[in-house]
């Protein structure tokens, strides 16, 4: 029994997905909302099975995954992110015609997935939780079957995940064939063995690169600005938050966990990812005039300042990537809540970024909340987003990697021009049309709680939450 408890959370969002399928089944539309609601709750449900013991027991079932601090904090920030896009979807969809039931029953089952990545200690778990995340994403993507931006974005999403997929399985393939063994422990010790054989190497390599896509890192990011501009604005709030933080932590543990004894090899390919993640990132960004192609590339210069820390390696460099992940959805989410807000009188979407022009007269509240959020992406002080970014260069420094923490703050003073560049719209630029008044006010509560996070309030978190993030970073050593 102690397995099972172990994985209370799955089994809740499991069965509970089973459940709230076959009532979406019965119910339709009609019962899109009472469906969403008790997804929201499974999820408040499956966080609270969290906490205590039987969530770090260990390695369970053979090995297959491993259920300890890192993968519960890790759920802990997945649980709640997918809840929050499945509340953002309720004033976006048409309800009649496209808020279907079966929105929060695919991002139940993504979540499952995702928990399974976060604590996969094996290359088949690593594989099956990856795969049930992406399924539920590509079905996501193209959500809006009506829409040929919705139906684009998820061929183009599904094309490059199959191809990803299959890198990802040619590389398990090596690294099985090569050791003879699939669990993280067995590979650490075929690599501790001596000098890794050329086999092995590519192996590695392979697996890397299927990570790095759905980690959205360069150079297998060139899905990201289109599918974020073409899937419908909840989906896409879903693909930057809980998805990222699950690929990133699940490259975590492999690389510590699986590939420890040969940080040298991995860690000269996150290096490489990082810095191109962070500078064309920030370079891309600088001429779109669409808000959520904007913070696509924002996303790719974010996961690249995460992979900082994981070059850092050690619990130092674990613990700052934990950090950053967790303060980075928080400011994603909330950019993306501001972004659902901005609809015209007729209350359909706008996405461009002159839309936004003099937001200060005409909504000046919501033109704070969307200056906060940009000014933590960027990394500016004394708001919070400039603590996890501090955290990564520091772990950086204290590995001697002197020069990667020089670059990275050079990429974040040239990517914080497109953030400034929003904030100067909003207050310097005459006003556009005036934006319909949205009558969300639990999103309204979201939006204020995340900005509240991402202020200078949100120091009053750095002692406990790094204290539990060094915790959580030393399950893994």
């Amino acid at each position: 029994m102690g397995r099972f408890a172990a994985l209370l959370p799955e089994l809740i969002l499991s069965i509970g997905a089973t459940i709230l399928m076959m009532v979406a089944a019965f119910t339709g539309r009609r019962g899109s909302a009472l469906v969403s609601w008790l997804a929201v709750a499974l999820l408040i449900a499956a966080t609270a099975a969290l906490v205590g013991a039987p969530s770090h027991v260990g390695p369970v079932f053979d090995g297959l995954v491993t259920e300890d601090l890192f993968a519960s904090f890790g759920r802990a920030i997945i649980y709640p992110a997918s809840a929050v896009a499945i509340i953002a979807a309720h004033g976006w969809f048409e309800r009649g015609t496209e808020h279907a039931s079966e929105y929060a029953v695919l991002i139940l089952f993504s979540a499952v997935g995702m928990g399974v990545m976060v604590s996969a200690s094996s290359l088949v778990s690593l594989y099956v939780g990856l795969e049930l995340q992406s399924l539920a994403a590509y079905v996501l993507a193209s959500y809006r079957r009506t829409d040929e931006r919705s139906a684009e974005a998820g061929l183009k999403y599904f094309v490059l995940g199959a191809l990803a997929s299959g890198i990802l399985l040619y590389g398990i393939s090596l690294l099985y064939g090569f050791t003879g063994t699939m669990s993280f422990n067995g590979l650490a010790a075929a690599f501790g063995r001596g000098a890794p054989s050329l086999g092995l190497l590519f192996g590695l390599v392979f697996v890397l690169a299927g990570l790095a896509f759905k980690a959205r890192a360069v150079p297998f990011h060139m899905w990201t600005p289109d599918v974020y501009e073409g899937a419908p604005t909840p989906v896409t709030l879903f693909f930057g938050s809980a998805p990222k933080v699950a690929a990133v932590l699940l490259a975590t543990r492999l690389c510590i966990e699986g590939l420890g004894p040969a940080t040298d090899a991995w860690r000269q390919i996150v290096i490489f990812a990082a810095l191109a993640s962070i500078f064309l990132g920030a370079v891309a960004a600088y001429g779109q005039t669409n808000i959520k192609r904007l913070l696509a590339y924002s996303s790719i210069n974010n996961v690249g300042f995460a992979l900082i820390g994981l070059a850092a390696a050690g619990p130092r460099g674990a613990s700052s990537v934990l950090f950053y992940m967790a303060v980075y959805v928080v400011m994603t989410l909330g950019a993306f809540l501001c972004v659902l807000w901005m609809r015209d009188e007729a209350g359909q979407p706008v996405e461009s970024i002159a839309s936004l022009s003099g937001l200060a007269q005409t909504r000046p509240a919501f033109a704070a909340a969307l200056a906060f959020f940009m000014f933590s992406l960027a990394g500016i002080p004394p708001l919070f987003g400039f603590w996890p970014k501090l955290m990564v260069f520091q772990a950086a420094i204290g590995s001697g990697y002197v020069a990667l923490a020089v670059a990275g703050i050079l990429g974040t003073v040239i990517g914080a021009y497109y953030y400034l560049k929003i904030v100067k719209v909003m207050y310097m630029d005459e006003p556009a049309a005036p934006y319909g008044r949205v009558r969300e006010p639990v999103q309204g509560l979201l939006i204020l709680l995340a900005a509240l996070f991402v202020s200078p309030l949100g120091y009053l978190l750095i002692g406990p939450l790094t204290a539990l993030t060094d915790r959580a970073a030393g399950s893994l050593f």
